[in-house]
């Protein structure tokens, strides 16, 4: 059955109403027992878990002896994950690692370790409930070489439908010409790329207020971007399929000044893409997690229904309590594009069939 098919079916339970597909497509996950990659490599930087003391549905993650951050079973317990799901009316997660975990600071063929560590963990959490999880890999990208090579591993042998990367390596853009090989191997693999923002600035003037996570992560999303489009990465593929995480970042709410600044000064902006920006937003996917309902509305106006798929930043406190409820409340939304944003347009970019969920 196509998509089109299908798209008359019925209607999101987030809504109150009767059942609608629904496919978060930004959720994070981690095995529950990670190696002491420390003891293992040498040196530190890793991340490993240690149990909480105040519950045994915890556990702290620990980065050089600190904790980074306290996860709740439903980061690692498939078996909450669908619970929760099945309360939230959420059919299928696509998942994938905790950007953390990329590890691209590493020794190439480490990060390369683990990187096939996690993603032989997703792609068995996929295979123990193929109906509830899509998998997303993880690649080396300081080493474009190995990261290719994981990426053939993750399509040809794992069954995985895409990768998650994060919005720069180390001092690199994405645009930077070491990342040709990775972008083509996408195309050639016909599979999509997620971008994560990772690694933001957490010193002084942004410190404090949490600022690395409000306005670092939007502005990390806005590079990857803008180097995407004036660094001519879509120019040499044109079939790159590529998500950018958070609605985009501060992008949708800057590109009037991005486009403005590559008419005003073509000679700073202009030199590297074959167009003018606004002309590559058909090109652009964005997941939905705006939390604001005029916000979403700008950005289906800009971009377009077609171009959005869900989001929740699933099991994380900044993520939406419900994934889908803001889409399932606009009243602005046709029904045919709410069940596009809620399922169907990640079907097409992952090249599923919606009749192997339904």
């Amino acid at each position: 059955m196509t998509i089109d098919e299908k798209d008359s079916s019925t209607i999101n339970s987030a809504s109150g109403d009767a059942r609608r597909l629904v496919i978060d497509f930004h959720t994070h996950i981690l095995p529950r027992e990670i190696p002491d990659f420390e003891e293992m490599f040498g040196y530190g930087g890793w991340i490993k878990l240690r149990d909480n003391a105040s519950s045994p549905d915890k556990a702290d993650m620990i980065q050089n002896g600190r904790n980074f951050r306290t996860i709740d079973c439903n980061c690692w317990r498939s078996s909450q994950r669908i619970h929760e799901c099945d309360r939230d009316g959420v059919d299928v997660q696509v998942i994938s690692t905790i950007p953390v975990m990329f590890s691209y600071w590493a020794k190439p063929k480490d990060a390369l370790f683990v990187s096939q560590f996690l993603n032989d963990h997703i792609a068995q959490c996929v295979s123990e409930n193929p109906k509830r999880f899509i998998g997303l890999g993880t690649i080396p990208m300081q080493d474009p070489e190995l990261a290719v090579r994981e990426m053939h591993r993750c399509v040809k042998e794992l069954g995985l439908s895409g990768f998650q990367i994060g919005s720069h390596v180390n001092n690199l853009n994405l645009d930077a010409p070491e990342f040709e090989p990775i972008w083509s191997a996408a195309e050639e693999l016909n599979t999509t790329i997620f971008i994560h923002p990772w690694d933001m600035d957490s010193e002084g003037r942004m410190s404090k207020y949490w600022f690395p996570w409000l306005i670092g992560m939007p502005c990390e999303t806005t590079v990857s971007i803008c180097s995407l489009i004036l660094g001519g990465v879509y120019d040499r593929h044109p079939n790159l399929k590529v998500v950018f995480a958070h609605g985009g970042g501060s992008f949708p709410g800057t590109m009037g000044r991005i486009f403005h600044g590559y008419e005003c000064r073509p000679d700073l902006v202009a030199h590297s893409c074959n167009a003018h920006p606004e002309s590559y937003l058909p090109k652009l996917y964005f997941d939905s997690l705006v939390h604001d309902e005029e916000t979403l509305e700008f950005l289906v106006k800009k971009i377009g229904v077609k171009n959005i798929v869900l989001g929740s930043d699933y099991p994380f406190p900044l993520g939406e309590d419900v994934p889908g409820k803001l889409v399932a409340n606009c009243t602005w939304l046709s029904e045919k594009d709410k069940q596009s944003i809620l399922a169907f347009n990640a079907l097409h970019l992952l090249g599923l069939d919606p009749s192997d969920y339904f």
